[in-house]
């Protein structure tokens, strides 16, 4: 492939923290470098409290169980997401409530939360798809109205902003990925943001086995014992250090994607023009924080044939999600509404090569392979 999606990207840092890791004697989690990256992580987006996890499914575990999920609690949530995002809420017996996108961008609609609003509904949980903040005002004022929790899934979301507002200080708490296929990456890795400080000690408990043990670091108690469920969420000091090094570098990562989309949009342009492909427009308050580049093809029939096309040209395009509601696992649970712009995204996405450093010429040729595919 001379084009492949995603390359990760290496600060060249990498070993040298990770070396050091090791000589400070500790790499088992909750050390020095998972100190510091939860430092940052706080110093930079406000976030009150944030814990690094294994993964982005982790911290929505987490958030599963902050939020006291018990069997035959409704959680709303978007069909349009990596299973992940229900696997957390499914595993506590929740009843996954799936609301329809937007028509406009793939992200949940806040009309249709309100329509599936109920005396059991627990939690909403939001998608920020490709980084593009959802309608958290709207979102959050049926929440307070409602007295229902709110919980970003931002896995695509670091360094975006709504109204001029992190993304992850948009709820009670938000969870990220530092997948390699991600802005920041340390291959697989999470992290769990909280903005009330009401969930900050059973936080730390659940993510140290349901132990106090966090506490008892700092000198709080003298021992520390089995005081809550939890798991072992958090990551190795080798996992946080290599994150570390591109937090360090965390500008620099940003500005180049962003540059790549803007490459792309530039590029892409004539074929948005011209409706071959159409390339949605932010939502109103997001900002672009260079996760990706997609478009949205006629018919899922021409975009499959695109996939196909530019991966012979040596290109590697791909689809995204498939919709959770109509899944082989989910389908006998569903309770057989329509969610027409879930499955027009999902028949039609198409995503294009995205990572640092690639090249505005591979861009340009990228968009003339395209427009050759439109113009056979």
């Amino acid at each position: 492939m001379k084009i492949p999606f995603n390359k990760p990207w290496f600060t060249g840092k990498e070993p040298h923290h990770m070396q050091m890791a090791a000589i400070f004697g500790q790499i088992s989690g909750n050390g020095a470098y998972t100190k510091k990256c939860h430092e940052f992580f706080v110093d930079r987006f406000g976030f009150g409290k944030s814990l690094l996890t294994t993964s982005c499914s982790d911290a929505l575990e987490m958030t599963a169980l902050l939020a006291h999920i018990e069997p035959g609690d409704e959680v709303i949530m978007p069909s349009f997401t990596f299973v992940s995002t229900a696997n957390a809420f499914v595993i506590r017996g929740a009843i996954i409530k799936f609301a329809d996108t937007t028509p406009e961008y793939p992200n949940i609609s806040a009309q249709q939360i309100a329509e599936l609003i109920t005396t059991k509904t627990k939690a909403i949980v939001v998608v920020h798809y490709a980084g593009a903040a959802c309608d958290m005002n709207a979102i959050n004022a049926l929440a307070i109205k409602h007295n229902i929790i709110v919980i970003e899934d931002a896995a695509h979301a670091l360094g975006a902003f709504y109204y001029g507002r992190p993304c992850g200080t948009l709820a009670d708490m938000a969870t990220f990925s530092f997948h390699e296929t991600k802005n920041i990456i340390c291959g697989e890795g999470g992290m769990l943001a909280l903005n009330k400080k009401e969930y900050f000690n059973r936080a730390e408990i659940l993510w140290e086995k349901g132990t106090n043990r966090a506490a008892f670091h700092r000198g709080e108690v003298n021992k520390y014992g089995w005081v809550d469920i939890g798991s072992s969420f958090l990551p190795s000091e080798l996992i946080s250090a290599f994150l570390f090094a591109q937090l360090e570098q965390f500008d620099v990562i940003q500005m180049e994607r962003t540059r790549v989309k803007r490459d792309y949009l530039k590029h892409f342009d004539s074929l948005n023009r011209s409706g071959h492909l159409t390339i949605p427009k932010l939502p109103d308050g997001a900002t672009e924080n260079g996760n990706m580049f997609f478009a949205v093809c006629r018919t899922g029939e021409e975009r499959n044939q695109l996939i196909k096309y530019l991966n012979h040209e040596g290109i590697h395009a791909v689809f995204h999600y498939l919709p959770l509601h109509n899944s082989p696992y989910f389908t006998p649970h569903h309770d057989g509404r329509q969610l027409p712009n879930t499955i027009r995204f999902s028949e039609n996405i198409i995503r294009f090569p995205f990572y640092s450093g690639l090249e505005t010429d591979d861009i340009e040729w990228i968009a003339k392979t395209t427009a050759k595919f439109f113009n056979r």
